[in-house]
């Protein structure tokens, strides 16, 4: 089970019922926080979720629409006791900003370890994340967080090779084992891979056929759509940035499950009136709002 909660949808500025860009993904005891805009304290405390479980906060680039709430949420995590360390990723950069940004919050009861980081893949607790390149006027990164899916175990397998009962729990968790000079592999008991649960998110960019891949086959898309209109998509090109309709464009190519529109404009005071765009294209898209989340589970019917 994987959970999804926005906890900013606005792009540039905050308004009153939308603050800046966030999102946090929490499964199987790993907790992860993507930008950090203004007001995520606020809509993180009216979610109810807890500051202190934090594991990494990963950054999609250094514009302070997405980063300014980082100094008080450190404060916020440090005084609920926290001593592990926090982990932070983001591109080219970041450490820099980070680093000044920490300035407002001297002293924290636990270390904070930067990562600038391209192209690559991290394993951030229970949760597989591969950052991906985008096109925006700075260094910015896109997201596919999954969480995989163990193969099944197959007792009948084990039984008929004759591994012993005290092998079957670590082989399960895919881990090779050597008892009495026999070396059992998780191979020799699992059985095919099985479909896990992915969510991209992926803000601030031009269309590019890397958010596409990234995107590929997610149970959940989490797209800018900073202007609704699309006869702003001049606008769009000059900002590097995105209409409703070009984010669904990449959720149809991308085979994604679901569509969820974010990082608006100020002057898109009300999105839901131009879903439409977006809809025309892509179906299942919806408009983003404060605290909307997602309990995203296994499909029982999928191998």
């Amino acid at each position: 089970m994987l959970d999804v909660c926005l906890l900013g949808t606005g792009g540039m500025m905050p308004l009153p019922g939308r603050h800046l860009t966030a999102c946090m993904v929490r499964a199987e005891g790993t907790s992860l926080l993507v930008d950090c805009g203004e007001g995520t304290q606020v809509t993180l405390r009216r979610q109810g979720w807890s500051f202190k479980p934090i594991d990494a906060i990963f950054f999609t680039h250094m514009h302070g629409d997405h980063v300014a709430g980082l100094p008080g949420l450190l404060l916020t995590i440090g005084n609920a006791g926290r001593t592990e360390p926090v982990l932070i990723y983001g591109p080219k950069g970041t450490g820099r900003v980070v680093r000044g940004l920490m300035m407002a919050a001297p002293e924290l009861p636990f270390p904070v370890e930067i990562h600038e980081i391209g192209e690559t893949e991290i394993m951030a607790g229970t949760l597989y994340v591969r950052s991906f390149r985008v096109d925006h006027n700075v260094p910015c990164m896109g997201y596919r967080i999954e969480l995989r899916r163990r193969p099944e175990f197959q007792p009948e397998r084990a039984r008929a090779l004759g591994v012993p009962l005290r092998a079957w729990n670590p082989l399960q968790k895919g881990n090779t084992v050597e008892i009495d000079g026999v070396t059992y592999t998780p191979d020799m008991v699992l059985g095919e891979a099985r479909k896990g649960l992915t969510v991209c998110y992926c803000t601030d960019t031009r269309p590019t056929p890397s958010i596409i891949e990234g995107a590929r086959d997610a149970d959940l898309f989490i797209c800018e759509g900073m202007y609704g209109e699309e006869e702003k998509k001049s606008r769009s090109r000059e900002y590097k940035h995105m209409t409703f309709r070009e984010a669904a464009v990449l959720a149809k190519a991308a085979n994604a499950k679901e569509l969820w529109l974010t990082h608006f404009s100020p002057s898109l005071m009300h999105p839901q009136d131009v879903l439409g765009e977006a809809r025309e294209v892509f179906a299942n898209s919806f408009v983003g709002r404060e605290r909307m989340t997602k309990i995203l589970k296994y499909d029982e019917t999928e191998s």
